[in-house]
Parts: C-alpha cells; sequence; structure tokens
C-alpha cells in the first residue's frame, strides 16, 4: 500500500566509479510539501546520490521508490516524465536562444499548415507566461538566456520542472550565484511549490540559508549517510562537527604573515565604459593578503580582469617592484608573475573533460617542451604528482579527469596550475564558493603560507565573514570606484558595508 506520507524513498544505495566509492549503502526518504537539505562536504556523495534518483546514474546496488512503487530510470528524460526534477549547479541554457524555448526544448508545442509541422510559438510563449505568471515572475519569455541574470535563469529551471509536473524538485546549490535579494525572491518560490505539495531537496553549504528553509536535514560524509535531524533541532556548530566529523573550533586560520614592502602599485585605472571601474588606485604589499570587498556590480572583477590584461583599460599605471609595467594580455600578466583564479570555476578554470594534470601544467606548457618540441610528459607528471601530494588533493590518479572531482579539490587543481608559474601576485576571484567549511580551511591554509612565503595575494570574497578572517587589509568598492581601506582590528561587517554603498 502506497505511503502518502512519502514522496520518495531511496534504500541502501551504493555507487562506485574507477577508483572511488561514491555512495555506500546510503537510504534517503523525502516526504510530499517539505524542504529536505542535504549536507555534507565536497565529495560526501549528495550530488550522486541525487544523480541516482533522477536517472542520471544508474546505482549498483539499492532501490528507488517514488510515489510508493519502485522504479529505476534509464535516463533523466523518464525521471523528468515520472515527475522528478533537477536543477543543476551549474546552468547550461543556450544563451542565444529565448527562456521560452530553453524551457520547452526537445518538446515545443507544434502546428499544423498545409500538412507540414511548424513550432506553435504562440502558445509556447503563452504556456511560458502562464507559468512565470505562476512563480511571479515579471520576464518576457521571448527574452534570450544571455541578457538574464543568474536568479532569472535559475527560476526558469523550476518553471521548466514546474512544466513536467514534477512533484520533486532537486536544487544543487541553487544560491551558489545568487545575491541576498535574489536569494530572497527563490525562497518565496520554494515555500510557494511546498504549500502546494511540492517537495524540495536542497544541496547547499550555505548553513544560514538551510536553517532558514528547511524542514529536515541530511547530512553525509565520504560517501555514507550520517543521519538526518529536524531541522529545528539543529544548530550551525552541529552541523559543521557531523559533516566534517570532528570539532570545528576555528573557522580561519591565525593570520601571523607580515606584510612587507609595496610590490605592486595600481594608479588611476579607468576602464573605457563608463558603467565600470573608473579611477581605481591601490597598493599591494609582499606577503601579504588583501580582501576585495563590495556589493553585486562594485566591478571588483572587472578591476582585477583589467590588471591580468582581459579587459581593456582607457588610461592607467601599474608599477610592480617600483618598476612601471605593461599589461596588454593575460600573457603579460604571467611573464610579470601575476596569477588569476578565475570566479566560474567551471566554465573558465578547468578543462571539464582533460585530466588533473592536463589542467595542472597547462599555464606553463610551454616550459615543458624540449629542444625537439617533444613534451617532457616524466616532468608533468612530477610536478602534477608533487602538487596532488603537498595541496592533498583527493583524486584517485593524475590521469582522472577533473570533471569527476568535488569543487574543493577542482579548486586545488586551478591553485596549484598557477603555483606552477611561480607568480608573485595571485588574484583569488570567489576562492571557496560552493566549496564545504573544511575543504574551506584548507584553501584558506594555503592562502597563508603563500603569504608567508613572500608571495602577495588579492582575494574578491561576497563572504563577509571571509572578508574579515583572511584579510590583512580590506580595499572595497561601490558602483566602479574606490570607496575605502581597512585595516587590522578596523575591518568589521558595518564599516565595510558603509564604504559599500558609498560612492567616493
Amino acid at each position: 500500500m502506497e505511503d502518502k506520507s512519502i514522496i520518495l524513498e531511496m534504500k541502501n544505495i551504493s555507487k562506485s566509479f574507477p577508483g572511488v566509492k561514491a555512495l555506500n549503502g546510503v537510504s534517503f526518504t523525502l516526504r510530499p510539501g517539505t524542504v529536505h537539505a542535504l549536507m555534507g562536504e565536497n565529495g560526501a556523495g549528495k550530488s550522486t546520490l541525487m544523480k541516482c534518483a533522477f536517472g542520471l546514474y544508474d546505482p549498483d546496488e539499492g532501490e528507488v521508490y517514488f510515489k510508493g512503487e519502485k522504479v529505476h530510470f534509464d535516463n533523466p528524460r523518464q525521471g523528468l516524465e515520472a515527475g522528478i526534477s533537477m536543477i543543476h549547479q551549474e546552468l547550461n541554457p543556450i544563451r542565444r536562444r529565448s527562456i521560452a524555448e530553453n524551457i520547452w526544448v526537445g518538446r515545443m508545442p507544434e502546428k499544423k499548415i498545409a500538412g507540414l509541422s511548424f513550432i506553435d510559438h504562440k502558445k509556447m510563449y503563452e504556456e511560458t507566461k502562464r507559468l512565470f505568471d505562476q512563480l511571479h515572475m515579471n520576464v518576457d519569455p521571448r527574452t534570450q538566456a544571455i541578457e538574464l541574470s543568474s536568479s532569472v535563469l535559475q527560476l526558469g529551471e523550476i518553471a521548466r520542472s514546474i512544466s513536467y509536473g514534477a512533484k520533486v524538485i532537486i536544487m544543487d546549490e541553487p544560491t551558489s550565484s545568487l545575491t541576498e535579494t535574489e536569494t530572497a525572491t527563490l525562497f518565496e518560490v520554494i515555500r510557494k511549490l511546498t504549500s502546494e505539495g511540492i517537495a524540495i531537496v536542497y544541496i547547499s553549504h550555505k548553513i544560514d540559508e538551510i536553517l532558514k528553509i528547511s524542514d529536515e536535514v541530511t547530512i553525509m560524509r565520504d560517501g555514507c549517510k550520517i543521519g538526518t535531524w529536524p531541522a529545528e533541532e539543529l544548530t550551525e556548530e552541529l552541523i559543521v562537527n557531523r559533516m566534517v566529523g570532528r570539532q570545528m573550533d576555528n573557522w580561519f586560520p591565525e593570520l601571523d604573515n607580515k606584510p612587507g614592502d609595496v610590490v605592486l602599485e595600481v594608479k588611476n585605472f579607468t576602464s573605457p565604459n563608463p558603467m565600470s571601474f573608473q579611477d581605481c588606485s591601490f597598493q599591494l604589499r609582499r606577503g601579504e593578503i588583501l580582501g576585495l570587498g563590495g556589493l553585486v556590480g562594485a566591478q571588483r572583477t572587472e578591476l582585477m580582469e583589467a590588471l591580468f590584461g582581459i579587459r581593456s583599460v582607457q588610461s592607467g599605471e601599474v608599477y610592480k617592484d617600483g618598476k612601471k609595467i605593461s599589461i596588454k594580455s593575460s600573457a603579460d600578466a604571467i611573464a610579470n608573475k601575476i596569477g588569476l583564479l578565475t570566479e566560474e570555476r567551471r566554465a573558465t578554470g578547468i578543462i571539464p573533460g582533460a585530466s588533473v594534470l592536463d589542467n595542472t601544467v597547462i599555464a606553463k606548457l610551454g616550459e615543458y617542451s624540449n629542444v625537439m618540441g617533444m613534451l617532457d610528459l616524466k616532468k608533468c607528471r612530477q610536478d602534477t604528482d608533487e602538487y596532488i601530494k603537498t595541496m592533498n588533493i583527493k583524486t584517485p590518479t593524475r590521469d582522472t579527469r577533473i570533471a569527476d572531482l568535488s569543487g574543493g579539490n577542482q579548486q586545488k587543481v586551478l591553485l596549484a596550475r598557477w603555483l606552477l608559474t611561480n607568480p608573485d601576485i595571485l588574484i583569488l576571484d570567489e576562492p571557496t564558493r560552493g566549496i564545504d567549511v573544511g575543504a574551506k580551511y584548507e584553501i584558506y591554509t594555503i592562502m597563508l603560507n603563500l603569504a608567508k612565503e613572500g608571495k602577495s595575494i588579492i582575494m574578491i570574497s561576497s563572504e563577509m565573514p571571509e572578508l574579515m578572517g583572511m584579510s590583512n587589509r580590506v580595499m572595497i568598492m561601490c558602483e566602479g570606484h574606490v570607496t575605502g581601506f581597512l585595516e587590522g582590528t578596523d575591518i568589521d561587517d558595518s564599516k565595510i558595508m558603509q564604504f559599500a554603498s558609498k560612492v567616493s
């Protein structure tokens, strides 16, 4: 007999990949009209478990029950048509198509004219508008995806799920690229969905969000289920301790680095785009971690990309070790020992189909060539193995596809890539986005050790605790202008926010 208090049940699910046991006998229960959070460190098996429910992966062992009946989905399409939808962490819309076309791709309504089939655009837009009205989305369905924000694309994915009649919607890190306002909008939509009986699986590392939106929380570690608890019984400390399996007394390592002389000076950097950064000046010291704060639209990333040579500059000067340098391209930046870890790890960082080795050595590939123009694979392997060991990169082998690693380990590979170039200055754009607390601490420790070795770091971060906990100084921007600097004990959230909301 069907248990109407359970919509999805997974029993003793196991799944292995080459060299990795991703899931080990995990059971999971989801109830209609609830938000069930799934938490754990990167690589704990959260996304893998849900991909087994959705039909993206075929479990090696275990059973899946949906609406009381045992099911087996050979592919995600079957999962969707049954009523289970999954919104992945990295949205991949067809950017030059309308949001309506993205929602109905592969099943666009048709009409017959003179015996021939044509896409019924009118019906498609009407159906999309109806879905948007349900979600209180004030968006023209004809708008191209490339023109829309991450939050609107996220809501578009929810609309797509509803169009399939989904009774279960799995959201994997849904707010990783959203502002606080956009997150609040998403939460309103989630509450509306649950009020209509739809069940939400919410995968996230953001503990404050979990405690706000969830009814139940399941915590996983190393492919195993640690337990399930009502959200109201949990605190931030309890969640962290159960995720990492140890007491986390300190969120950040002690900043015992000693900044020295000025290594970099930027004077009056101005973009040719009047809506971008204007007249920005700052200094960076040797062995310093300089935090870069500001609200969405502050132009922090744009300023750093210009410093790295991948955005044009109308005017301004750069001095390194007191000598004026010219940076017109990323090659110029690398030649001047400057590295950039980009904000979008998957879009502009990793090469997903390539190995850990390839992703590690690519920034200095030319230096691995011998006199015959042949690649010195022995040296590539040696360097990659060294960084796998020293940075504690969890990977089965150096030849494993980087796409198969957890987010935290992907980020370590990207750090290794730049460290191989032996930079004096390392720009880190949102270095811990989408990474769990344990992996964050490892990244912080790597950053601190680099600073103690004399490397200089510019860290762009939208996380206030990270800015305060990992910066010797903080530079704050607002609407393309540098509005203030804070140092030492003066670094606090209220002062940062004052500068972040005031144009100089």
